[in-house]
């Protein structure tokens, strides 16, 4: 409350507005968040209360209000909802389509490339249209929250009710019921202050400024985007074809919005539009009867279909083709509005790893799309409530017979329309040309990796320098790595990510790291030597640590302790061939194929199991995969693990793996002269480590990229600008 001085001198006290209110809890929590830091976490709890508080009434409102609201209707008007409001919908479709084809028009030129994911391992579950929008058990689907069935059960039941005779008596109950859920829905809004206060708080404390780098292309082109749409052209859309004025329009969802934008949840906002949008036509429109009715099957109904922000994620797809420099070209645009519409009817983070898959599209960008909901999904829910506002007047109105074709606004509204679009893709575009577009930079993260603990230091021979032979073998290995107080390791020289050179011409790797910890668990000192892969002689090294994949034609040979990570088999492949490779039904397609594989038996068998027209090209090293071979070849077969690591030096390939039944290769170390005492210790050892979670934790830094680049505290004012915390 604000207190001013009356005419008489009298005091006089004034309320804020919630949208006010919501302003000034928004604005204490980021204050709070900046000032903190990460300190401010503990609000979250507060912030998932408040969320879940606005969603309680959610679904009882919708089924309420669609079955009361049809339930109410006769027959033709029950017609003219479903075509005149259809007509709408597809109206404001077009419009996100035609924005969503924009994107291309902002990107400037880029490249990219990730760790391994073990999201490429997923087999990713089939689009089920039916038990989405079927519901075999509504109960079920009232208590899972799944909303398109939901509303299907309530429109089938609406529908009948309203050919039930003896209806009026359960048309009051109904309407008593939706008014107690309209109650309790104003109670859980009176808070809104607070909630604000509390996801601000987190947001501004928590979230990362390196979060928000490699996605700044993206969420500079959406957030623009999406802003154009929600403040101009959705609104300006139905100042053009309704009687309802654009300024009273915005002003009346003010708070609406705000909300939905602090919130995220297009849910928790939805029984307020409704009321908003029912104001605005009674006030504006000059109508032949109630259109209450109308507006309350409209909006709850119109989450049976993609909203205007659910399209524009569609976007992601053309900015994921920009990233890895494959862009989807022209031609193909029907295909992905067509498409793209069609699975935005289920959830979207289905809905993107197919079309990634149908436009050929590296899988691996789909984790940037997850990263950046922590900014676009705000304005995606600001779109998405203009949308639900947007076509509960519209829709109204056109059932109603307010529409007003007038050719003066509408040739001003397209002017308007045409003059901002290009102002917000030409000014994105140069905003990320000259301040936003960063050199591809994931190699140097690959090659600035360093050990993720301190384990001791070892000495290390290069290359070429010359190795001293170790004393002949007494008893065991174990004896003399004992005697001598040392253990010494031998690496290969392509073992990216298990053993290589970072650019401070550091030995790291996880198995560099796995050694040390070895020898501080033996308390001796660390030797590590580059062994070649066709000479393994006990005077060399005590053991092999360098991701060594175990098979049967290298186990007649070698002694190998017990496996301590499985690797899978995956096509190394140009990007744009990705999705191809990735389905072997696919790729036996493709009819005759020159792989690049291991120069190893087992690979090559298992490649002639699966593929009858290849030919073989040997491959010794990692590296000469990427080299170029007179004929090309069409793919190499590499593990995905250790592909992935390659593919950041050169981007411009990524990782398949076919599926069904992709196959592993597991990784062991190799114990010199074939010792039993050694391989027991080892083996045991091995054990520990899995048990103490070790591997678990140098997986995830070496092979997911986990901690790759050194993590400082979130910046915050009283840490990093008044300095009185650490």
């Amino acid at each position: 409350m604000v207190t001013t001085i009356g005419p008489a001198g009298s005091p006089r006290t004034t309320r804020l507005s919630l949208s006010a209110q919501i302003a000034i809890g928004a604005a204490a929590g980021a204050a709070l968040g900046l000032f903190f830091g990460e300190r401010v976490a503990f609000f979250q709890f507060g912030a998932d209360a408040y969320i879940k508080l606005l969603q309680m009434t959610v679904l009882p409102y919708v089924t309420v209000s669609i079955v009361a609201g049809l339930g109410g209707l006769n027959a033709a008007q029950a017609r003219a909802l479903g075509t005149r409001v259809g007509l709408v919908l597809a109206l404001l479709w077009a419009l996100a389509i035609a924005a969503v084809l924009l994107f291309p028009l902002m990107f400037p030129p880029n490249q990219s490339a990730s760790f391994f994911s073990t999201a490429l391992l997923e087999e990713r579950e089939p689009f089920d249209l039916l038990n989405l929008y079927i519901p075999t058990n509504p109960f079920y689907s009232l208590a899972n929250s799944v909303i398109p069935a939901v509303v299907l059960f309530s429109i089938v039941l609406g529908a009948s009710l309203a050919l039930v005779p003896e209806k009026a008596r359960l048309l009051e109950v109904l309407d008593v019921a939706a008014r107690a859920v309209s109650k309790a829905t104003s109670f859980v809004v009176a808070l809104s202050p607070y909630g604000m206060f509390a996801i601000a708080a987190v947001v501004a404390g928590t979230m990362s400024f390196e979060d928000l780098s490699r996605l700044q292309v993206y969420l500079v082109s959406y957030v623009g985007m999406s802003l154009l749409l929600s403040i101009w052209v959705l609104p300006g859309l139905v100042a053009a074809l309704t009687p309802v004025p654009y300024r009273p329009l915005m002003s009346r969802a003010r708070d609406a919005l705000v909300m939905a934008f602090m919130t995220t949840s297009l849910f928790a906002v939805l029984p307020l539009l409704t009321e908003q949008a029912k104001a605005l036509i009674r006030e504006h429109a000059t109508v032949e009867r109630d259109s209450s009715a109308a507006t309350d099957v409209i909006v709850p109904a119109s989450f049976n279909f993609p909203h205007t922000g659910k399209v524009l994620s569609l976007s992601f797809l053309l900015f994921a083709g920009w990233f890895v420099d494959q862009r989807v070209p022209l031609a193909q645009y029907p295909r992905l509005a067509g498409a793209g519409l069609l699975v935005m009817f289920g959830n979207v983070n289905a809905a993107i790893p197919f079309l990634l898959d149908l436009f050929r599209i590296p899988a691996d960008t789909f984790h940037l799309f997850v990263a950046s909901g922590v900014v676009n999904a705000r304005f995606g829910t600001l779109l998405a409530a203009v949308h639900t506002l947007t076509i509960a007047v519209l829709g109204t109105c056109a059932v109603t017979g307010a529409l007003t074709i007038d050719g003066r606004k509408l040739i001003r509204f397209a002017t308007v329309t045409i003059l901002l679009t290009a102002g917000v893709v030409g000014g994105s575009r140069v905003l990320l040309q000259t301040t936003l577009n960063r050199p591809y930079d994931k190699d140097v993260t690959l090659t600035g990796m360093r050990m993720l603990h301190d384990r001791g230091t070892a000495r290390v021979f290069r290359s070429g320098e010359p190795i001293p032979l170790l004393p002949a073998v007494k008893s065991s290995i174990l004896d003399r790595v004992r005697s001598r107080g040392a253990l010494r390791v031998g690496y290969f020289g392509d073992s990216l990510p298990f053993a290589f050179v970072n650019r401070y011409g550091e030995l790291v790797g996880f198995d560099v790291e796995m050694a040390l910890q070895l020898a501080r668990d033996l308390e001796v000192e660390l030797e590590l030597v580059p062994i070649d892969r066709t000479i393994l002689d006990s005077a060399l090294c005590d053991l092999v640590m360098s991701g060594a994949a175990v098979t049967a034609h290298r186990a007649l040979h070698v002694q190998f302790s017990a496996s301590y990570l499985d690797e899978t088999v995956a096509f190394i492949v140009p990007d744009h061939l990705a999705r191809a490779f990735s389905d072997w039904s696919s790729v036996r397609a493709m009819g005759h194929l020159r792989l690049g594989v291991p120069n190893e038996p087992y690979f090559v068998q298992k490649i002639r199991d699966e593929l009858t027209d290849v030919d073989i090209v040997p491959i010794d090293r990692m590296d000469d995969m990427f080299a170029p071979h007179d004929p090309p070849i069409d793919a190499a077969v590499a593990t995905a693990e250790r592909g992935a690591a390659y593919t950041l030096l050169h981007p411009e390939y990524s990782v398949a793996i076919p599926k069904p039944r992709p196959f592993k290769v597991p990784l062991a170390y190799i114990i010199a002269g074939r010792d039993e005492p050694m391989t027991s210790m080892v083996n045991t050892w091995i054990e520990l480590k899995r048990k103490d979670d070790t591997i678990d934790e140098l997986f995830a830094h070496w092979i997911l990229g986990q901690d790759s680049t050194s993590r400082a505290p979130r910046w915050s004012i009283v840490r990093d600008v008044l300095h009185w915390a650490r």
